[in-house]
């Protein structure tokens, strides 16, 4: 015994890492497959798709391991941001013109504009 360990447990532990290796490589094989057909597929929907494929290869992965792994390559896939766009101004419909376009404003309330405020509401409308 040196340095704490067994050689058994040294051996066991090589071969357990090369293990990992390898179905680490599969699983990295798979992704890419699934990845070029769907580009954006987030990682649990992923997982989803590859437990199949995991099975047949005896290969036991949760959604941390995969996550992990797929931090390390660099594959996840950034959420991205839902901006709601309440302006559209290339449109088809009429558009007003500017009416206070060189306007010299001398007093107070010579002018009153006006703004809508979009705020947005996740309401359950199941009953």
């Amino acid at each position: 015994m040196l340095f704490g360990v067994t050689r058994q447990a040294y051996y066991e532990a090589q071969q357990r890492e090369k293990q990992t290796s390898i179905a680490h490589m599969i699983v990295l094989c798979l992704v890419k497959k699934i990845r070029d057909e769907m580009p954006m597929l987030g990682t649990r929907k992923l997982l989803s798709k590859l437990s199949p494929h995991l099975e047949e290869h005896g290969i036991k992965m949760g959604k941390d391991q995969l996550f992990t792994l797929l931090r390390f390559h660099g594959l996840l896939i950034r959420k991205g941001k839902r901006m709601v766009k309440t302006t559209d101004s290339h449109h088809w419909l009429k558009k007003y013109p500017n009416l206070i376009k060189g306007l010299s404003l001398l007093a107070s309330e010579q002018l009153w504009v006006s703004d809508i405020t979009y705020i947005e509401l996740w309401m359950d409308l199941a009953i």
